[in-house]
């Protein structure tokens, strides 16, 4: 069984991979900045799992994430970047630059920081280091994403170009879960009818935590690879989702 951190994992997709994990053996740390939402977590997940509170936008904080879950189970054989925040669909200069600030450093910093501290502590003895991608990660352009899709790019330049230069025994690759029915993927739809017409693309392509998660991390701790790069939604699965669309009616909002 393998030792696996999650940033970010207090609620989501972390969460759901966490729980997966926990459900077949793995010993699990997770880190969330919200204190009542960690102790939440602890006090509902079992024995090997560690909830702490960690910022992973300061190194120090993300290298007293690995320092814990060390300290707690010997070792950590996966390391996961998950921690993400969007913002509100509007034009760059039309966004607070706090905002802007806040989501590259979680999304892009937080990954380099949790990168940079997980692979100086598996250089003695090997490990895995994966990033989450997301929308922008491939290059696509969703006007009024512009802060969340460039730190996505980032986020996918950043595992690339560690890829080359990991010492031996480290691997690091991405996991990208596609579209998943969570805050992050309804977030910031100021008109109602633009998220209606949203949601009904979503209906078509996304899926809820508890279908995605488990996947992505039974994959997280098989594919483990230098340059991995594991997708939930392919360019087949895409298409044949939009084909089956008139008979396959979903409706992951309902409830």
């Amino acid at each position: 069984m393998s030792t696996v951190v999650i940033t970010g994992g207090t609620r989501g997709i972390g969460l759901g991979m966490a729980r997966a994990l926990l459900a077949d053996g793995h010993r699990v740390a997770l880190c969330g900045v919200d204190p009542e939402r960690v102790a939440e977590v602890q006090a509902e997940l079992p024995d090997n799992a560690l909830v702490v509170v960690a910022d992973v936008t300061d190194r120090e904080q993300a290298q007293q994430l690995w320092d814990a879950a060390v300290e707690r189970f010997g070792t950590v054989d996966i390391w996961i970047n998950n921690a993400g925040i969007s913002h509100d669909r509007k034009p760059l200069w039309q966004l607070p630059a706090a905002t802007a600030r806040a989501v590259l450093e979680t999304n892009l910093l937080g990954a380099l920081n949790g990168a940079a501290v997980a692979i100086t502590g598996m250089a003695a003895g090997g490990g895995h280091v994966w990033n989450m991608e997301g929308l922008g990660s491939d290059g696509r352009i969703v006007p009024g994403l512009a802060a969340y899709g460039a730190s996505k790019r980032g986020v996918t330049y950043l595992t690339e170009a560690l890829a080359k230069e990991v010492p031996a025994g480290v691997s690091v690759g991405l996991l990208s879960p596609g579209m998943v029915v969570t805050d992050l993927l309804t977030h910031g739809y100021a008109d109602p009818e633009e998220l209606a017409k949203a949601r009904k693309i979503f209906n078509i392509l996304a899926d809820r935590v508890e279908t995605v998660a488990p996947w992505l991390a039974r994959r997280a701790v098989t594919h483990a690879r230098n340059g991995a790069h594991v997708r939930w939604l392919t360019t087949p699965k895409v298409i044949g989702r939009f084909l089956s669309a008139p008979v396959r009616r979903r409706d992951l909002f309902a409830g």
